[in-house]
Order: structure tokens, then C-alpha cells, then sequence
């Protein structure tokens, strides 16, 4: 029986610095997704200067937390500014959305 892969789209024991794990591309937004299951999603992203995402909500709490960049932060009406090494909260349920300042890199951690 194979065992379930649970963290994916990265290299077991050794060190890696999360920013180097995604590249920036021109007028777009990247993505790698690290895990997801019915509880946990834990993504890996990178925005473009002036791109972003356009307002949606999560079917779970939300933790940006900001590796390189600046990113601007609509969360339920209020604005939010993120810079390296800080972390923002979205509720669940709870409209968001997302508009790189500068080129940014984020891990989003989504609990279910």
C-alpha cells in the first residue's frame, strides 16, 4: 500500500528558503501548492507588480504571511498594508482581496 502524500511540489529533508520555492512572471500570478485536503491548504504564491486577486472569500481562516514585497490587504472593507516577516488573519467566510504593492511572495496557510 503507498503511503498518502500529504506535503507535495517540494524536496523531503533539506533546507529550502520558501521565497526561492516560487517564481515571479511577468503580468501574472503564480502558484505552488505545498498540501491541500479537506482541512489544510498551504500555498506558495507570487504576484506580479499591480496584480492580484479580486474579491472572493475562504472557506476557512486565512494566514498570509508575506516573505518578500508589499501587499495591500482588502479584508471585509478594511484595508490592510503587509510587509516581510508580518502575518495577517482573514476570517472565514469574510470577503478579501488581494493587490501586490510592489512584486510580492506570500505562504498562505488556509485551516478548514
Amino acid at each position: 500500500m503507498d503511503k498518502p502524500v500529504r506535503i507535495k511540489n517540494i524536496t523531503f529533508s533539506e533546507p529550502h528558503v520558501l521565497r526561492d520555492l516560487v517564481e515571479y512572471n511577468e503580468g501574472q500570478v503564480s502558484s505552488r501548492t505545498l498540501a491541500q485536503n479537506e482541512a489544510l491548504s498551504l500555498t506558495l504564491f507570487a504576484f506580479d507588480k499591480g496584480e492580484g486577486l479580486s474579491t472572493h472569500a475562504a472557506p476557512g481562516d486565512a494566514l498570509v504571511q508575506v516573505l518578500e514585497g508589499e501587499v495591500q490587504l482588502n479584508i471585509g472593507g478594511k484595508e490592510v498594508t503587509a510587509n516581510p516577516g508580518e502575518v495577517v488573519v482573514m476570517p472565514a467566510d469574510v470577503p478579501h482581496s488581494v493587490h501586490a504593492v510592489t512584486r510580492f511572495k506570500m505562504l498562505l496557510t488556509v485551516v478548514k
